[in-house]
């Protein structure tokens, strides 16, 4: 389905947006751009299942894609949802009985609802982006992978991992290869001309360059804040720079290879928030209640030891700590979405029908400042209506 972006358009007193507030949004969006600190950035707040605000700084104007990194694992979910909607794909059953290679190494016992939920201990397996294009690698490495903790105990988060396998399990229960799944059951069907999960060839040119910005914090900084250093993950410098490869881009890494345009990520989230777009549902209502219902229960993050709220993929707002959950100080408890590396956001929020995407090529070496940028772009966001 193609469909003109003026469609879903609307200015943004038609959406109820307060011009002040949108302006002073703006204004926080091009700051680090402005300074020379990040290359570009773009932003779109979306509502009622149209754009009012949309636009580009920098390196980007509004047609260029970004890696979007995590939030990638909003749309992967979200695929699946599908799914389980039709009953093909079930929340409880053991992941090895569908894949039955991924049950060695004591993983039998894994089920579904453990790996979109970080869960499943076995959040260091690696895995190289270029291995999914032969699926005798792709089975021969998930045979090797170990378990770091036993199922359901913790919450650890999942870089990539568990994504891989979510996304083979969409290739047996449908049929299908993932990326022509998610681009004809999902992107085809709601319009979204920006968004690719598996980018083309011919889209390459569209697609900004990582870049990294910025000095990164040192361990006797993270003393003087008060605060843990983070731990060291698969996330490095060197992992995100290789998606400036196309070959690496054309994958369509389920947990962290999409790409898209602000425009059509806050779109996506109101397709997710609604059902769909225009009117064709995709999620029915019921669908959409209950993958948002928290299934991580009082297991709480290694780092901040603040609940994590984790739903069928996506991360849910919460309680006060929700900025510790990649959302602004103001969103509703009911808000919900999936950020990326680099500081890439991306929610919606049932309370007040809103949708935000910021996305941005520069990566920020300074953890504590991109958090703090995310949180106060998020706030902003979340208080744009009149």
């Amino acid at each position: 389905m193609n469909t003109d972006r003026a469609e879903r358009t609307a200015s943004i007193e038609e959406l109820g947006l307060d011009p002040v507030k949108v302006e002073a949004l703006l204004q926080r969006t091009r700051r680090e751009v402005d300074e020379g600190l990040l290359p570009g950035a773009q932003i779109a707040i979306a509502r009622h299942g149209k754009v009012g605000v949309c636009e580009s700084f920098g390196n980007a104007n509004d047609d260029s894609l970004v890696c979007i990194f995590s939030a990638t694992k909003g749309i992967t979910s979200a695929a699946a949802w599908l799914l389980f909607q039709e009953g093909k794909l079930l929340e409880d059953e053991l992941v090895a009985d569908i894949v039955p290679e991924f049950g060695s190494n004591d993983k039998d016992k894994i089920t579904v609802q453990q790996l979109f939920t970080h869960t499943a201990g076995f959040p260091h397996a690696p895995f190289r982006p270029l291995q999914w294009n032969s699926k005798q690698e792709t089975l021969g490495r998930f045979a090797q992978w170990r378990l770091s903790w036993q199922p359901g105990t913790k919450f650890e988060y999942h870089p990539t991992s568990s994504m891989w396998v979510i996304a083979e399990l969409i290739e047996r229960k449908s049929g299908l290869s993932y990326v022509d799944f998610v681009r004809t059951r999902v992107v085809e069907p709601l319009g979204l001309t920006n968004l690719f999960v598996g980018l083309p060839d011919s889209e390459n040119d569209r697609a900004l360059a990582v870049e990294h910005s910025g000095d990164p914090l040192t361990e006797e900084d993270y003393k003087k804040l008060g605060m843990p250093m983070p731990p060291a993950s698969e996330v490095t410098e060197e992992a995100l720079l290789v998606f400036n490869k196309p070959e690496v881009r054309a994958v369509g890494v389920p947990g962290g290879g999409g790409y898209a345009s602000a425009h059509d990520m806050a779109l996506f989230y109101q397709a997710m928030l609604h059902g769909g777009l225009e009117g064709r549902e995709l999620w029915h209502e019921e669908t959409r209640t209950d993958v948002r219902r928290i299934r991580s229960g009082d297991l709480t993050d290694m780092m901040f030891r603040k609940p994590a709220n984790r739903a069928l993929g996506i991360i849910i707002s919460g309680d006060d700590s929700r900025s510790f959950r990649g959302f602004g100080k103001t969103n509703s408890p009911e808000a919900f979405g999936h950020n990326g590396a680099g500081g890439q956001l991306c929610w919606a929020d049932p309370a007040t029908g809103l949708s935000l995407a910021y996305l941005t090529p520069g990566h920020d070496r300074n953890n504590v400042r991109q958090g703090r940028r995310g949180v106060a772009i998020g706030s902003l966001a979340a208080e744009v209506l009149a």
